[in-house]
This record gives structure tokens, sequence and C-alpha cells, in this order.
């Protein structure tokens, strides 16, 4: 390898570590936050909560009568 190809790894091996460093700025800037205005982190886990939450009826609602349910055996 020579002089100039080693340079070039160098600058981007700096480059990438400054991109770190500033995403990791961003993230203590946004806990940062959380931690002041704790509504705002119960609003994050909400969104969060709500994205992820398996389908199906809401909590203490039954199906109708005529739902039907498939069952499938695996062996």
């Amino acid at each position: 390898m020579n002089d100039e190809r080693a340079h070039e790894v160098v600058e981007h091996l700096q480059s990438a570590a400054l991109e770190l460093i500033a995403a990791a700025r961003a993230l203590l800037d946004v806990a940062e936050e959380m931690v002041k205005d704790p509504n705002e982190a119960i609003a994050l886990a909400t969104t969060i909560a709500n994205r992820i939450a398996p389908p199906g009826p809401p909590p203490g609602v039954v199906p109708s009568e005529g739902a039907r349910i498939e069952r499938i055996r695996v062996s």
C-alpha cells in the first residue's frame, strides 16, 4: 500500500469517526430533553408501543359470535 492510499484511508476513518461523534451528540441531546421533560419520553414510548402493538381487537373487546377461528396443526 502506498502512502497516498494510506493517507486516503486515514481521512475516511477520521470522517467516519467525526460522523459517529456527531450522531452521539444528537442522541445525547434527545436524551437530555427527555430527562428535562418526561412528557416527551412518555409520548415517544406511546408512539413506539402503538406501532409495535400486535394486530387484533383492543384489550377488553370480545370478538363477535360469528367470528371464525381456524386451527392449523403443526407437526
